[in-house]
């Protein structure tokens, strides 16, 4: 019992990270809990209304701006070495709900970290960055409202991290993220440049900002709050807020989607009838025999097929809840969710595929691609 009770989280956005209990990360890296605030949010998104935002740092800030009708924005991105997975399109959405609550959204095309870490060439990611924000686009993003663009091209970001260079040390940096080779510390240092990017006068000055990220991602939001403070006096950043959401499952019930196993996830971009059939594959919750199933239920709280329904493909809070009870008195059988999951997933995906295919010329043009 002991050493189930010293068990500690990882956090690591280029590694493994590995959550047991999402309660301890409160006391373990001080993040504030969401439920607390949820209830004060004009026009929750299902994210909130669900706890699929668990977790925040001084959204309260944010939330303030927001009921005021004062400028604030929102910040994220997407490493650009694959197309779009479940992961990058929480991320997405949550960006979109905050640029229609009125922010000013910005979206980082991370193609710098992507050279640090996983060796892809700015050639090979430019490809892969026009798909991506194809995607975004498809799903709601108004560039008019908003700032799409490449790490390697966005020199005001590239300036900020020469700065912020001069404000950490190597210590620092071994203390947030372990001993990593310089290239990813460098990469770390751009992405404090993304988060504060929308301070920047060219953006109308400092602002509330928020981040929206899986919480894989906290080490950035850290190093960037204690820069946003030592270059106060220089730049007058607000130190950034952000929101936290969990991690999802894979497909095939192992505890996150890894790309190693592309049976415990699958892409926007992936033909329906694939899709199909990996959610028919796919992990659940449910007993042995339909016997059993009936007769002591299901369990949704480790069911994949559950789980992305309520993340992402019903929108509807009470069908929701109504699925839930059905799985646990056992009166939903799995291959009867699964047949109707898989229906909900493949119709969207066939529509977000139409949509996309008539945005990639726009894309190009948003990042200057030929």
């Amino acid at each position: 019992m002991a050493a189930a009770a010293d068990k500690k989280s990882v956090l690591d956005p280029w590694g493994a990270t590995v959550v047991d209990d999402y309660n301890h990360l409160y006391e373990e890296f001080g993040i504030q809990k969401f439920d607390d605030l949820c209830s004060k949010v004009p026009n929750p998104n299902m994210y909130m209304r669900r706890g699929v935002i668990f977790g925040h740092r001084d959204f309260d800030r944010v939330l303030e701006t927001m009921k005021q009708g004062d400028d604030f924005a929102v910040m994220s991105g997407i490493k650009p070495t694959g197309e779009f997975h479940l992961g990058t399109l929480m991320t997405a959405k949550e960006i979109i709900y905050f640029q229609q609550q009125g922010a000013q959204a910005f979206y980082s095309i991370a193609d710098i970290e992507a050279y640090e870490d996983n060796r892809l060439s700015f050639d090979e990611t430019e490809k892969i960055a026009v798909g991506n924000v194809a995607d975004l686009l498809a799903l709601g993003f108004d560039p008019k409202r908003g700032h799409i663009y490449r790490q390697y091209k966005e020199l005001r970001v590239r300036d900020l991290a020469v700065h912020f260079g001069a404000g950490v040390t190597l210590a620092t940096m071994k203390a947030i993220y372990g001993e990593r080779h310089i290239g990813l510390y460098l990469s770390a240092l751009i992405q404090a440049g993304d988060i504060l990017l929308p301070q920047l006068k060219d953006f109308g000055g400092p602002k509330p900002t928020v981040v929206p990220v899986g919480v894989d991602q906290d080490a950035h939001l850290r190093l960037t709050r204690d820069l946003a403070n030592k270059f106060r006096r220089k730049f007058k950043f607000i130190a950034p807020s952000s929101t936290y959401h969990k991690i999802l499952k894979g497909l095939d019930g192992s505890p996150k989607m890894s790309k190693r196993n592309p049976m415990s996830y699958f892409t926007l971009n992936e033909t329906p009838k694939a899709i199909g059939k990996k959610i028919a594959c796919a992990f659940t919750g449910g007993r042995a025999t339909v016997d059993e199933q009936k007769k002591l239920g299901g369990v949704p709280e480790i069911c994949p097929i559950y789980e992305i329904e309520m993340c992402h493909f019903v929108e509807d809070d009470n069908d929701v809840v109504e699925t839930y009870k059905c799985c646990k008195c056992g009166s939903l059988l799995c291959g009867e969710h699964k047949a109707r999951t898989k229906q909900i997933v493949m119709k969207f995906v066939e529509e977000h595929q139409r949509k996309r295919e008539k945005l990639v010329d726009q894309a190009r043009e948003i990042l200057g691609v030929n």
